[in-house]
């Protein structure tokens, strides 16, 4: 039965999170424990050790483009994780897969691909079309349509202007924990530029769109990434750890994070 809560059969497995805004990552940890309680049972999740790269530490190498060097941060702060005993890691962070290649080779620990999962989630509901929305790094990079690809599912980013306004937002505001009315109503309006070009299904592709979008009044159904990762997370840890686990599908999830 989905929604089920499983009995302790083994320890789960340490979650590690390398994360790159506060805000993302936040959420991202606050999704863990919230589906972890409704598999595990009340005040129960795997162990989490997150550590969080400064922002402005690595904004350079985005900028120039350079992957490699967003990589060695990444691994730096995997290794920092593994050491505090994870033994899985996540990335709260679109952009951040970009470099993805580079870090899954030397990783000491596996990871899990955060458009992976987002993919998936869109097969599962049936959908045929995406609109990503995300930093103009998500947007104009290989990350999803590579992935969507596999999984035959088409993908399309905004139009230049509408991607700037994306992007913009994103910076200025969501990444600072600022939540404007008008930028909500502004994404809206793109989104539904989006519905009009076909899209059925639309990528909060930036782990803080989940802060601004609401799946209850958005023009298209949501695929929220920063969710859909920590689920996957969590379903990764209890894999080995609690065999028979029931895991919860997406009617399972409160209304806020469908």
């Amino acid at each position: 039965m989905p929604g089920q809560i499983v009995r302790l059969a083994a320890k789960p497995k340490h979650i590690g999170i390398v994360a790159c805004s506060a805000e993302g990552a936040a959420l991202c940890f606050r999704e863990i424990a919230a589906y972890s309680l409704k598999l595990m049972g009340e005040h129960m999740h795997p162990q989490v050790t997150l550590s969080c790269i400064a922002l402005g530490e690595w904004m350079p190498a985005f900028n120039r483009g350079d992957y490699e060097g967003v990589a060695e941060f990444m691994l730096r702060e995997t290794e920092i994780v593994a050491k505090a005993g994870a033994q899985l890691a996540i990335c709260p962070d679109n952009s951040a897969h970009l470099a993805f290649k580079h870090v899954a080779a030397r990783s000491p620990i596996p990871w899990l691909h955060i458009a992976e999962e987002v993919a998936k989630a869109a097969v599962r509901g049936g959908y045929r079309h995406a609109a990503l929305l995300g930093t103009r790094f998500t947007m104009s990079g290989p990350v999803y349509p590579e992935v969507f690809e596999r999984h035959a599912v088409k993908i399309d980013s905004p139009a230049e202007g509408d991607q700037r306004i994306i992007h913009d937002i994103i910076f200025q505001e969501l990444v600072n924990g600022t939540v404007i009315e008008a930028s909500r109503l502004r994404y809206n309006e793109v989104i539904d530029r989006m519905r009009a070009r076909g899209c059925d299904c639309v990528i909060l592709g930036c782990t803080e769109i989940p802060l601004l979008v609401r799946p209850d009044d958005c023009p298209l159904p949501t695929l929220d990434s920063t969710r859909l990762l920590a689920r996957a997370a969590v379903d990764a840890a209890l894999q080995s750890g609690w065999p028979g686990q029931a895991k919860m599908d997406d009617s399972d999830a409160p209304a806020a994070t469908r």
